[in-house]
């Protein structure tokens, strides 16, 4: 028990409360010429300008409910609490104080759970002193009970949803930001092997060709280029003050860029069904970048390699991806998953599908995904 009252009172107010609007200063506005024209039609009304006055003085704290909602209730319950006094005992309400509850409501709604620990013993100790000084009629209570406690119920389940929804967007923006930092992981992992293996191969062949140190350096000059441009496009999605670059998203025909020779590395062979047809753009990208990924790392793990096959198929219901080579078997390969694989594995379960890594039987290693075609389905 002593948990839960801890926590309650340790709870931070909502963030970001509304602003007061045009709407509050509506409500304001029609809630006084209501006051006014019930103490003018209703005969049994006692101390009639007395309970217009206290009426209309009170309907301005409903601006500040929200921002200052401990004031405001301190303020109403003080109030309707001792204009008895100057009555003589008698009860100086209207039906139009009925608009109190949304102060009740926005108590618990926007208040930290400090306030509304306070806000609600005042609110008791107000209906007690009713009780005691036969202002509330005991056949009165529990409506007034069941009244007070339907507006706290009302604010604490819809800070309660708020809380909620917030939490799924937080996990929204965190499978995002994953989602960026694979897509960031990629573009890094894929230029700057390209510009290794092409320095690589301008080193070992600059005695026989001597511009072929300055071939190298162009082709790293470029791909640093297009990884500082891909980068920052990226980045720019990540920073709220700038906004992101619409650039189409990669296709699987992009995967032929990969074919041919790179440098000294093995050659990649790309074979892509003519009639795959359309793709979402979330299952297009997943594809290539689980294909640049794989021939990334059979580019920079294979030794020995010659040959790297990547094969796209297709059906009805999903999208196959099968990357291999034909390094040898037992060449060093990351002992445990890093952020490459697991990044394959988690891009694939996010749409729906599966993505496994292993050595063949006889030679090399391969990668197959398995994507359903038509993308996530939840």
């Amino acid at each position: 028990m002593l948990p839960l009252v801890r926590s309650v009172w340790d709870e931070p107010r909502p963030p970001d409360p509304p602003p007061r609007a045009w709407r509050d200063w509506v409500l304001v506005g029609v809630l006084v010429p209501i006051a006014l024209l019930e103490g003018v039609l209703r005969p049994d009304l006692p101390w009639r300008a007395v309970s217009v006055a206290v009426t209309v003085g009170l309907v301005p704290t409903l601006l500040w409910r929200r921002t200052r909602p401990l004031p405001v209730v301190m303020i109403v319950f003080g109030v309707t609490s001792l204009v008895p006094l100057l009555t003589g005992g008698d009860s100086a309400e209207t039906y139009t104080m009925a608009y109190l509850l949304l102060v009740v409501y926005s108590l618990f709604r926007w208040g930290s759970g400090r306030e509304a620990v306070i806000g609600l013993t005042i609110m008791l100790v107000a209906v007690h002193l009713s009780i005691v000084f036969d202002r509330l009629a005991p056949a009165d209570v529990v409506a007034a009970f069941a009244v007070m406690f339907s507006a706290v119920a009302l604010g604490g389940a819809l800070r309660y949803r708020a809380r909620a929804r917030m939490r799924e967007l937080d996990q929204v923006k965190m499978l995002e930001r994953e989602q960026l930092a694979r897509d960031l992981h990629d573009i890094v992992a894929h230029h700057v092997s390209a510009m290794a293996i092409r320095a690589q191969a301008g080193i070992a062949t600059s005695a026989s060709r001597p511009n072929a140190a300055t071939e190298a350096l162009h082709v790293i000059e470029a791909e640093a280029s297009r990884a500082l441009a891909e980068m920052r496009a990226m980045v720019r999605v990540l920073r709220r003050t700038q906004p992101a670059e619409l650039a189409p998203g990669r296709r699987v025909t992009d995967l032929r860029q990969f074919a041919g020779r790179g440098g000294s590395g093995p050659s990649v062979d790309v074979e892509i069904p003519d009639d795959l047809g359309d793709l979402p753009p979330s299952v297009e990208a997943a594809i290539y970048r689980l294909a640049q990924e794989s021939v990334t790392n059979a580019r920079r793990h294979a030794r020995h390699a010659t040959r790297v096959e990547v094969r796209v198929t297709a059906d009805d219901t999903s999208v196959r991806l099968r990357v291999s080579d034909d390094g040898d078997t037992g060449s060093v390969r990351p002992p445990a998953p890093g952020y490459g694989l697991i990044g394959m594995i988690e891009r694939a379960e996010l749409l729906g599908g599966t993505c496994e890594a292993g050595p063949n039987p006889e030679r090399g290693w391969t990668v197959t995904a398995v994507l359903p075609r038509a993308g996530a389905t939840a």
